[in-house]
């Protein structure tokens, strides 16, 4: 769309979770250092909370890339799963062929001997549950006994648990206090700070390609943390929005004005409620900035 325009390779605040624009900030960082030494601790449960938009989804794309190859790793996105359709979506990224009609004692001993070999070949299996905040809690006591398999030197599977600040009242039902005692490493990661913004801002630009001078000028950035206090994904919906604004006036920089049209556009912003002319004014410049992108 506006790529060329400004002189990069592709779109730069994309809100998808590509490790490549991973920024190594410090809550980031201390996250994914913490996750690591977790994990080649041999520790039996992670966890990792964050508000909406802060990166826990792109933190575990991350710690999953960055461990070697003695680590076996599972992903499970959507864990709002009762214990059996849990176990058996571990047993599918453990690459374990089951029948279909497989009861809950063949299920159970089919993980168990598939993790006894994985651990023959010095494999550590390591299971990453997203939005962990949503688990079930008779999921979450069936994950607990599964962390009980272990060897005379370690566990068989390791869990970390990526959620939302609920994930932290979760855990502290009575019913699986067991489970909460035995979260040795955790880690809340946080937003940018002001400061951290404009390395953001320009670390993914690079990413993207960009060898230009400052593309956000300094008014910019200063519109773009006070609507979106830090949170990644909303600058990143927020920035893409002002370049698109930026690129339909054919200009070369982005500017305080365009960061403000983009964020009264934008739901969840960090700012009052806006005139409904004003609302309107800002839709028709996005309209105009999309049209004239693709009849370009």
């Amino acid at each position: 769309m506006y790529e060329a325009h400004f002189g990069l390779r592709e779109v730069p605040f994309s809100i998808t979770p590509d490790t490549s624009f991973f920024f190594g900030s410090p809550h980031s960082q201390e996250g994914l250092n913490t996750l690591l030494v977790a994990a080649r601790s041999g520790e039996g449960f992670i966890k990792i909370t964050g508000e909406v938009g802060t990166g826990k989804t792109l933190l575990c794309r991350k710690f999953m890339a960055t461990l070697g190859e003695e680590f076996v790793t599972a992903y499970v996105p959507n864990p709002y799963l009762e214990p059996r359709a849990l176990m058996l979506s571990l047993a599918d990224e453990l690459e374990i062929t089951l029948p279909r009609d497989v009861d809950q004692h063949q299920l159970v001993k089919s993980l168990t001997v598939r993790l006894l070999e994985l651990a023959a070949r010095g494999k550590h299996v390591v299971l990453c549950l997203d939005e962990a905040q949503a688990l079930p809690l008779e999921s979450l006591e069936a994950l607990r006994l599964l962390t009980n398999l272990e060897t005379e030197k370690r566990k068989l599977l390791q869990i970390v648990l990526f959620g939302q600040p609920e994930l932290n009242a979760h855990l502290a039902s009575p019913t699986i206090r067991q489970l909460a005692q035995r979260i040795t490493f955790h880690y809340h990661l946080g937003a940018l700070r002001r400061d951290e913004l404009d390395y953001y801002l320009a670390h993914r630009l690079r990413v993207a390609g960009f060898t230009g001078a400052r593309l956000f000028s300094s008014g910019a950035v200063r519109k773009l943390y006070g609507a979106t206090g830090g949170i990644p994904r909303l600058v990143n919906i927020i920035a893409h929005k002002a370049l698109m604004l930026s690129y339909g006036e054919g200009r070369q920089q982005v500017e305080k004005r365009h960061v403000t049209l983009a964020a009264r556009d934008t739901l969840g912003t960090v700012r009052r409620t806006w005139p409904w002319f004003a609302a309107l004014a800002t839709a028709a410049s996005l309209a105009a900035g999309i049209t004239m992108a693709l009849t370009k």
